[in-house]
């Protein structure tokens, strides 16, 4: 396998994947509740079961709310009867109905405006479908019942707190203004925006909460405007520029919760603690070790034990 391309190594780890976790298909459906919470997530075809994972898993330790789904374009009429026995006949948006206005098309973009276009009478959710909920999530609960707004943590480094914009880029580039990947372009130039008033954190966009009645598309419009400034409108359009954003709002919002590390984390190859209760399974590093299909073999074990 480690002599094949990259995409081809990728494809067959997904599929290899997906044989492993078919048993999400025999544990019990979600029993949506119209309670005010929304687990949402932009899913296709091809991660069909691993997103099924990720929402029980989930949906079993909130033991509340409903989902809604965003087609990317791929979902099939047999994905569509799966979902609906599965999720409790889910909200599905198409993703080519989504206005982006001013804002960037795809890279998540159509996500993350359709969670602001819809927050003002319910908490959304933002669920990854590479996700997997190993134990109990208080600290969401908790955040979800005091309507605050939370976010996983890009990682052990990122801060207990939202910075100022300028603190955050001092401590994090002391050499200023850097170049390479968007995010190191963008987070580095953030001390040149003149609001003193707006925060920042490095959060994971793969999950987020945002409390109902949370601001919509004015406070991104205005965060992108000083960014395209700084980095030009190409640079803006840039996958990643959604995470950026995300990250921003939820700085900004009153009280957010950023998640413990300890609990709430990124997976990068290394062995998992007994603390985890929720793992992020980047792309880099999805497959590594077989930690993601154990991972979501144990979650599928604890929905069958609810039957």
């Amino acid at each position: 396998m480690s002599f094949l391309p990259q995409r081809w190594r990728t494809k067959k780890d997904a599929a290899r994947h997906a044989d492993a976790i078919a048993g999400i298909l025999d544990t019990p459906p979600i029993a949506p509740r119209e309670d005010g919470l929304v687990l949402f997530s932009m899913i296709g075809t091809g991660v069909l079961l691993p997103y099924l994972v990720a929402v029980k898993s989930l949906w079993q330790e909130l033991g509340r709310g409903r989902v809604a789904l965003l087609d990317d374009g791929s979902l099939t009429a047999q994905d569509r009867a799966v979902l609906a026995h599965h999720c409790g006949d889910p909200q599905i948006v198409s993703i080519g109905s989504v206005d982006t206005g001013s804002f960037p098309r795809g890279g998540c973009w159509e996500r993350f405006l359709t969670i602001l276009d819809h927050r003002a009478g319910e908490y959304w959710i933002q669920l990854d479908s590479d996700t997997v909920t190993l134990g109990s999530v208080p600290e969401v609960m908790q955040a979800v019942t005091s309507n605050r707004s939370f976010t996983l943590l890009g990682g052990a480094d990122a801060g207990k707190t939202p910075l100022p914009l300028e603190e955050f880029a001092t401590s994090r580039y002391p050499r200023g203004p850097e170049d390479g990947h968007v995010q190191t372009r963008m987070e580095s130039r953030l001390g040149q925006i003149d609001r003193s008033d707006w925060r920042y954190v490095r959060g994971c966009a793969g999950f987020a909460g945002f409390a109902a009645g949370g601001p919509g598309r004015g406070l991104a419009a205005a965060f992108l405007a000083r960014m395209s400034a700084l980095v030009g409108a190409d640079g803006i359009a840039i996958w990643g520029t959604e995470q950026i954003a995300s990250n921003f709002h939820i700085a900004n919002e009153p009280q957010p919760v950023l998640l413990p590390y300890d609990r709430y984390l990124n997976y990068w190859a290394e062995k998992l603690s007994a603390k985890a209760a929720f793992v992020h399974f980047v792309g880099t590093h999805r497959y590594d070790n077989g930690a993601y299909t154990e991972a979501s073999r144990s979650a599928i074990c604890r929905l069958k034990a609810r039957i």
